[in-house]
């Protein structure tokens, strides 16, 4: 059953509430879910935009199951044309109505960019997340300034298009909560 933008971003809030309870990921993941799947397709209800830090694992933060988030993920959460490539498929082709750029605290990736680190292929991540930071040195703070501009590139990409609802959210690697910010 395709979702609203609304349904989707509440089904996600009832999910992280369920996660914080739980000892175990409560999301559906049995060979029933995977054979339907298999069948009949995916019907995602959002595309998360996480990073890549094994502690980050969006579909247990949001007590999802087989089929039910797009999942998009780059060190730092970053948005470049691969992943917008990705999120375009999940809109245009699964009709996807909510994208949420999922940072989180401690952030490997944007403690890099904080202290200038830009050489090798990991120059061109924390570059970008340079641009979002702009002076600031506090990891988390500049992890919500992150996650706003790679929102606002989704949003600009995708808003007038196809009326994609762009969220922005901060997980808390100690307690599991998920922060959902204003932007």
């Amino acid at each position: 059953m395709k979702q609203n933008a609304a349904e989707a971003l509440a089904k996600l809030k009832r999910g992280n509430e369920a996660y914080l309870k739980a000892g175990f990921n409560p999301g559906n993941v049995s060979p029933e879910i995977r054979l339907s799947t298999s069948k009949e397709g995916q019907e995602p209800y959002a595309v998360v935009i996480a990073c890549s830090d094994s502690r980050v694992l969006p579909e247990a933060v949001f007590s999802c199951g087989i089929g039910e988030i797009f999942t998009v993920r780059t060190a730092g959460n970053t948005v470049g044309e691969t992943e917008l490539g990705s999120i375009e498929y999940a809109v245009e082709h699964l009709h996807v109505p909510l994208a949420v750029v999922l940072a989180h605290t401690s952030c490997g990736a944007v403690t890099a960019a904080v202290q200038g680190e830009r050489g090798g292929y990991v120059g061109a991540i924390t570059a970008d997340i340079g641009k979002a930071a702009g002076e600031e040195k506090d990891v988390t703070k500049a992890a919500v300034a992150n996650a706003l501009y790679q929102a606002e590139k989704i949003r600009s990409a995708f808003t007038d298009k196809y009326g994609l609802e762009v969220k922005a959210a901060l997980y808390h690697i100690h307690s599991g909560a998920v922060d959902w910010l204003i932007g």
